[in-house]
């Protein structure tokens, strides 16, 4: 069994309430952090940790802070995005739900290291019970000292606001939640100035996922360098996995990263194999935003090597071979299902949460949602198929923020794929004559 860092004390009942969170050891890295340690030193033990951010980008958190401007007599802020809207990801909600006093503890270490003495939690519009139980869970952090004015008798302060937001997916583009955060549409920011330069209200802002958060009290509590020891490669500590489709044990798991594919898929300890005995077919690993891989491209790279759960192996060989970690959202799909019908989906979901800025996301969402459409109606033709694969490589960057490429992406990786499944539906009968004789045909198979 790997080694659990977030979810180790899951399993103890009241782990929501702050007595039982503190007799487990909580808040032991605030601490540590407000009595033995500078804002610096935490910094650089975030550094040596490798922790790379577990919101979908992956880029190193230590390097992030790192950025964050420090003009003297300025306000910084830390703000936890929380609006998890990725299809398919559901890890957050889970900790948060589970264990909400270990986001607490983060969001304090962390922003002590950036130097903030006001930070925010933004949390998705659907989630509004979850931010109910972070509030509560404030209210008796703020009760027991370790929020508020001169926490734990140090000289560090720092209050703590949860902000709802109004269920739209382009908020959890870091500067589209910024604008959401000051009252405002929330449209994506042209960078630069990135947030570390001008971010909420025009001050230096870090923005970091929840996982991400929850992965500093680890970190800070066992050392940078101990944490770097988990994993492989570039790919250090462990990951949440928001585990789902057709599988026996579907749930949120904590691997290391580096396990196998294969292993997360089949073994009784994680996904538990395929529902009903049926055959893989393909996987979208990280959310709905990354390319999709058929079952021989997901359990191994395309030079036979197992494919692992980390950035750098699932990103092997590319897109035309590879996908990506992303958020973590782990959907799997058996023999019966129809890739054509799924990526209908997914594209009518981007045409849907578009915000219209960019003229080819708003546009161009729009017409892979038709064109997908029509093929499944059995109107298309073999020209429609080449038509989405045109479209898809004039939305891709090209627009403001990562929206696009997360609606461009899936068609692509489809098409690439599975091919044959768009030509057959494309080779369906059109009328009733040749639905009847379609039908023949069918029977006369068997």
């Amino acid at each position: 069994m790997g080694k659990k860092l977030l979810l180790k004390n899951d399993h103890i009942s009241g782990i929501q309430s702050y007595e039982v969170y503190r007799q487990n050891g909580g808040y032991a890295s605030v601490e540590k952090a407000l009595k033995t340690m500078t804002p610096e030193a935490v910094v650089e033990e975030v550094k040596k940790s490798g922790l790379r951010g577990r919101g979908g980008a992956g880029f190193p958190c230590g390097m992030k802070w790192s950025f964050l401007a420090k003009p003297e007599g300025v306000a910084r802020y830390l703000v936890c995005n929380a609006d998890e809207s990725e299809p398919g990801t559901f890890k957050d909600r889970y900790l948060m739900e589970r264990i909400p006093h270990l986001l607490i503890e983060g969001m304090i270490t962390a922003s002590y290291a950036l130097g903030c003495s006001n930070s925010y939690i933004y949390i998705r519009g659907e989630y509004f019970y979850v931010s109910r139980i972070l509030e509560n869970a404030i209210a008796e952090a703020y009760a027991n000292g370790w929020l508020g004015k001169n926490i734990q008798g140090t000289n560090y302060s720092l209050d703590l606001h949860v902000q709802v937001g109004a269920g739209a997916y382009i908020c959890g583009e870091e500067t589209a939640l910024l604008e959401s955060l000051e009252g405002k549409r929330g449209n994506p920011r042209i960078k630069p100035p990135f947030p570390a330069i001008a971010g909420l209200y025009g001050c230096p802002t870090v923005v970091n996922n929840v996982e991400t958060i929850a992965a500093v009290v680890p970190i800070v509590n066992e050392g940078g360098d101990e944490y770097a020891k988990i994993g492989i490669g570039k790919s250090t500590g462990t990951k949440l996995i928001s585990a789902s489709g057709h599988i026996n044990k579907p749930g949120v798991y904590e691997i290391e990263m580096g396990l196998p594919v294969e292993e997360f898929i089949y073994s009784e300890e994680y996904c538990g194999g395929i529902k009903g005995g049926r055959k893989l077919k393909a996987v979208v690993a990280g959310g709905s935003s990354v390319p999709i891989l058929p079952a021989n491209l997901i359990l191994k790279t395309a030079a036979g090597e197992p494919r692992l759960m980390s950035y750098e192996s699932l990103a092997d060989g590319g897109f035309a071979t590879g996908t990506m970690l992303g958020s973590g959202g782990f959907i799997v799909m058996d023999e019966s299902t129809s890739i054509v019908k799924n990526l209908w989906n997914f594209s009518r979901f981007y045409h849907h949460e578009s915000c219209g800025q960019c003229s080819p996301c708003r546009e161009g969402t729009g017409w892979m949602e038709k064109v997908l459409h029509k093929i499944l109606d059995g109107h298309g033709t073999i020209e429609d198929i080449d038509l989405l694969w045109d479209i898809q490589s004039k939305i891709e960057g090209k627009t403001i923020c990562p929206l696009g490429d997360a609606a461009a992406w899936p068609v692509a990786s489809a098409i690439r794929h599975f091919r044959s499944e768009f030509e057959e539906y494309v080779k369906q009968p059109k009328s009733i004559q040749d639905v009847k004789h379609y039908y023949r045909l069918q029977e006369a198979k068997f």
